[in-house]
């Protein structure tokens, strides 16, 4: 029933209060399995995406989101269930690679999985070195990259904030980006993976960081992890 709502009320009010802003639509393929590669201000990012994306988007949530007791537990769960987001533990190396299993597994199903490169917020509003995650995930399904750029998120839920404010956002689906011939120079043994998933990674963040007009931090986000 909340999945219900939220795609048929709760989506379309969202768009009617908040009035995004939204470039390139037609750049998601409109089915089969593809990467929506964006940078991350905010909380509300993983909220704001499939709300105007033309198809659902898969992101990944705490589990913590979904095993929570009492009426803010369902509340929780229910939503994050309504927006097909897929539970996983987080904080360990073994951790990180369940995401990314839990990730593949939603593309070789066909789905488009959302993924942050940075890994954290940006707090300071600079473009950080992307993890190579997304890299892996791109060369090990086959599937194209969406770079996606998020204007103005963090105005609507800034940092310590619980209560969401009304502020305009922009959001711009960028050409999808194929690494196909690369993948099988992979899997062929023709080109060691580690140095191409780091080229692929960097190609992705200068499409990400050509559509947000960023300044590139160039280092990873190392700073404090801010709970949602």
């Amino acid at each position: 029933m909340f999945a219900l709502i939220a795609r048929s009320v709760l989506a379309p009010l969202a768009r009617v209060v908040y009035r995004p802003v939204v470039e390139g639509r037609e750049n998601v393929p409109k089915r089969g399995a593809v990467i929506l590669a964006s940078n991350h201000l905010s909380f509300i990012d993983s909220m704001v995406i499939p709300l105007v994306a033309p198809r659902p988007v898969v992101f990944l949530a705490k589990a913590e989101y979904f095993t929570g007791t009492g009426l803010k537990g369902r509340i929780s769960r229910g939503f994050f269930t309504a927006i097909d987001a897929v539970p996983v533990e987080r904080g360990t190396h073994r951790a990180a690679q369940a995401s990314l299993d839990a990730a593949l597994e939603a593309l070789n199903d066909g789905k488009a999985f959302g993924i942050y490169p940075e890994g954290k917020r940006s707090l300071d509003g600079r473009l950080y070195r992307g993890r190579t995650g997304v890299a892996w995930l791109a060369l090990t399904s086959g599937a194209q990259v969406v770079p996606v750029a998020l204007a103005g998120t963090q105005d609507i839920q800034p940092v310590g904030k619980r209560i969401p404010r009304i502020r305009r956002v922009t959001v711009r689906f960028g050409e999808p980006l194929d690494f196909g011939d690369r993948a099988r120079a992979v899997r062929e043994g023709r080109t060691p993976a580690g140095p191409v998933r780091r080229a692929v990674t960097d190609e992705i963040m200068d499409a990400i960081r050509a559509l947000s007009e960023q300044e590139p931090a160039d280092a990873y986000n190392e700073g404090p992890q801010i709970a949602a």
